[in-house]
């Protein structure tokens, strides 16, 4: 797939105030400072798209994206940032929550991992939130060229075997980096092929 335009088109914290149309929307989460606007440029090819920060935890809206003016890349709010207060925590977590489950257009939630670090007990609770809740979802590993290549199929590793303690089949799983681009074929193809099968539906 070929990015040929993306946009940015509204922010809010009420899933109910998101644009008013029948899109798919791909939306993007996971902890705080797990490279998630990074990514986001690096799939668009638009280096100033979503706001990057040296500071953890600023996306604290709903951000929507329209692509090629066909669908949406959404970015979520990052959750589990250990400074915010735990109201501040709740709040975000209401807002989350409630685009996940309340947007009939959220198509795929992709949640990003931080390639760098051994499965982390906030991620492995989210994916089975989601799997609980039938929420359909991938898992993007990010940072990957900040490590070796056998250091970071280590980590992979042990995530999939983590994940195999609670899951049947694991969810399709796909290995990036903002930095050298690695992984933006694989992921623009994959939402490509739902977006295809989403038109044949109708």
């Amino acid at each position: 797939m070929k990015i040929k335009t993306a946009e940015f088109e509204i922010s809010n914290t009420d899933y109910t105030k998101c644009p008013a149309t029948d899109k798919p929307e791909y939306a993007f989460i996971g902890r705080s400072n797990v490279g998630k606007s990074s990514l986001i440029n690096m799939l668009t090819g638009r280096n100033g798209l979503a706001k990057t920060s040296a500071t953890p935890g600023k996306t604290l809206l709903i951000n929507h994206f329209i692509i090629n003016g066909e669908w949406y890349i959404v970015d979520l709010p990052g959750y589990g940032y250990a400074r915010r207060g735990k109201e501040q925590r709740e709040q975000l977590s209401k807002i989350i929550k409630s685009y996940i489950m309340g947007r009939e257009q959220m198509t795929n939630l992709f949640v990003l991992v931080d390639s760098r670090h051994e499965p982390q007990k906030i991620d492995l609770e989210f994916m089975n939130w989601c799997g609980e809740n039938g929420v359909p979802f991938s898992i993007v590993f990010t940072k990957m060229d900040k490590m070796g290549y056998n250091a970071g199929r280590r980590n992979i590793e042990a995530y999939k075997q983590k994940l195999s303690e609670n899951w049947e089949e694991l969810p399709p799983i796909f290995i990036t980096s903002s930095a050298d681009g690695r992984g933006r074929d694989e992921l623009l193809d994959y939402i490509e092929g739902i977006n295809s099968q989403l038109k044949a539906k109708r």
